[in-house]
């Protein structure tokens, strides 16, 4: 074999870097006309155009950098895309990306109209399932491996988790059923120290190799065969087994769950992932039952700063020419710092205050108050139902949990907001993250249901606010509130209001009159208030911000009613179900014959671009809404 060392970059390229190999490459079948020993350099240049292109594109960096002799492994064994690759988390997939016809397209990933950040069924046929939410490969590969049988197709599905992703219920719930169904498929761990961590050594690459080998499997089938009939003798053949492995496997619960267990693999050795992945690949087809790989990878690998900080450099941004990368640095507080400080002062003051988040601990900004109290900080993982349940059982004994969660991720969880939280009214307050429009990562990451989601909750309060001001004084009141809460910010920075920590002076369910006008009443929530601002000048509009989606300022809602002949309400949330829905049912219950105007989100799924661009595409801008006002009064 022909060794060639992997490179360690401390640089980005600037300029395009020569890849002649790699351009050979624009789908999977280039890629099986190589030899082995070509593939090393395959991946050193492939890592190379992957750390040029995010460069100039920005996006997820660390991860896809860590499964490139993976990504070349499984497409040149497997077949795709007749053979189902089922990638998990999705940000693993750049690699997969290049390599499968879309390698020129990479440098415009997350912008509008270019490639999503993650895998995306309509945007590839090698794409076998989208995936943005994490921990959902297994199930999806399940189901291909189901339906191949059902349909009696000799094709393979494989699931490739990793980043955590195996810390998620449901990852275990697909293990469990699969395990019990025998269902004939392969499920890569890629342990990157962010979900299992076990050292690799020369001896355990052996062993590995073995157990993945035909004479092993072959010698484990014949033997149970001879010994079918000697229930005694098969019972001490299958404890000796279990015992050799697990001297030599790191564990034996996916053993206990149905799978044969073999790793861990050193995720870097392109040799060793071959060969063992081919004798995986003829496993599956032989024998019945599903199949565990667990291998071993450096999130970062060949990127010197990425190597020493992986969750620095999980994603970067566009690197400005002649410039190092270094990772994104905020200077202007966002919401998340609002929301960190926050927390920090008030667990200052009160020693029931829990902070809880399901792995988002920087996005959140949790890391000052994770440090300062750790006792009373719990990053559960990617386990968003048992986050909130967890938080529930908190409250029952007297504390305050605040739980950390993107909007989108709330999602996941909302059975458990509904039943153990909202229906036993408990002390429960949540800080939602990424509201409204996200951007780049698409619509998996977009936070533009949850006021539709939450407001149909009995006992919650809900609460929007319009800068980081008014930010702070909600969580405060929602800190305040004895029963479940939720107060939801935007993504980022919002107008650069200073928080000042005065006194509140407004009770939930309080909306604020910013401007009085004649003819028409704007009333904003949150994000919204700000462009409306403009819109109300121009129009000599009167414009309240609502504050409350739940309670809503029922006092206010009743005088504009009474005293202006068109409403508008502006919400970065889509329409139906939404903030504008809450209006209209109040006004038709109190008979109030007004015409209404409800201006949001659009019902469809926005793709990926820059929140600038995604606000125009729904008319939310200045601009669009003052034309689409125009229209409805004249």
């Amino acid at each position: 074999m022909l060794t060639i060392p992997m490179k360690l970059y401390s640089i980005i390229p600037e300029q395009r870097p020569n890849t002649p190999l790699l351009d050979s490459i624009d789908s999977p079948i280039d890629l099986k006309q190589l030899t082995v020993d070509q593939l090393p350099l395959l991946a050193d240049q492939l890592r190379e155009f992957l750390l040029y292109s995010v460069g100039q594109s920005g996006g997820h960096f660390g991860s896809g950098l860590g499964v490139v002799e993976l990504t070349i492994a499984l497409h040149y064994v497997f077949d795709s895309p007749n053979d189902k690759i089922c990638w998990d988390v999705g940000h693993q997939a750049y690699p997969h990306k290049i390599l499968t016809g879309r390698r020129e397209q990479l440098l415009n990933i997350r912008s509008k109209e270019g490639l999503s950040a993650f895998p995306k069924r309509s945007e590839s046929k090698h794409d076998a399932f989208g995936v943005g939410h994490s921990s959902t490969s297994i199930s999806a590969a399940m189901g291909y491996a189901c339906a191949h049988r059902l349909q009696n197709l000799p094709y393979h599905s494989v699931a490739v988790i990793g980043d955590g992703a195996l810390t998620a219920g449901m990852a275990f719930e697909a293990l469990s059923h699969a395990g019990a169904d025998k269902t004939p498929m392969l499920v890569v761990l890629n342990d990157n120290d962010m979900s299992i961590s076990e050292s690799v050594g020369g001896v355990s690459n052996a062993l590995t190799k073995i157990i993945s080998s035909k004479t092993f499997l072959n010698f484990r089938e014949n033997s149970k065969k001879v010994l079918s009939n000697l229930p005694h003798a098969m019972s001490i053949a299958r404890k000796a087994e279990e015992h050799v492995k697990g001297m030599i496997s790191p564990s034996t619960l996916f053993e206990e769950l149905g799978f044969n267990y073999i790793g861990p693999v050193d995720g870097h050795n392109i040799y060793d992932l071959v060969r063992v992945l081919s004798n995986i690949k003829d496993n599956i087809s032989r024998y019945s039952g599903p199949q565990f790989l667990h291998i071993r990878t450096q999130k970062g690998k060949g990127f010197e700063q990425a190597e020493d900080s992986p969750i620095a450099y999980h994603a970067i941004s566009k690197i400005q020419k002649n410039a190092k990368p270094v990772a994104p640095i905020v200077k202007a507080k966002t919401y998340s710092n609002i929301f960190g400080q926050w927390l920090v002062q008030k667990a200052q003051q009160d020693e029931r205050i829990v902070g809880i988040t399901p792995a988002m601990r920087e996005g959140s900004d949790m890391v000052e108050f994770s440090k300062k109290f750790p006792k009373r900080y719990f990053d559960v993982a990617i386990a968003e139902q048992h986050a909130v349940t967890f938080a529930a059982g908190l409250a029952c004994q007297g504390l305050k949990p605040v739980v950390a969660i993107y909007s989108t991720f709330l999602q996941r969880a909302y059975d458990q907001l509904i039943h153990d939280v909202a229906i036993q009214n408990l002390d429960v307050l949540f800080a939602i993250d990424r509201s409204g429009i996200v951007g780049e990562d698409g619509a998996t990451h977009a936070g533009n249901l949850d006021i539709s989601f939450i407001r149909c909750v009995p006992n919650m309060i809900l609460m929007t606010p319009k800068d980081e001001n008014e930010c702070a004084q909600m969580l405060e009141l929602g800190y305040q509130y004895n029963g479940p809460a939720a107060v939801r910010y935007p993504r980022g920075k919002g107008p650069g209001v200073a928080v000042d920590n005065k006194s509140i002076d407004y009770k939930i369910g309080e909306a604020e009159l910013i401007k009085q006008g004649e003819k028409i009443a704007l009333l904003a929530f949150g994000s919204m208030v700000e462009p409306a601002k403009e819109c109300a000048e121009q129009l000599n509009a009167t414009l309240v911000n609502m504050r409350f989606i739940k309670p809503l300022d029922t006092t206010m809602l009743d005088n504009i009613a009474k005293d202006y002949d068109y409403i508008v309400t502006l919400e970065e949330n889509v329409v139906m179900g939404g903030a504008g829905s809450a209006i209209n049912e109040y006004l038709h219950s109190q008979k109030h014959k007004k015409s209404v105007l409800n201006l949001g989100l659009p019902d469809y799924y926005q793709a990926h671009g820059t929140p600038a661009q995604l606000i125009q595409e729904a008319r939310l801008d200045t601009k669009s809404i003052i034309e689409q006002i125009n229209a409805f009064t004249q």
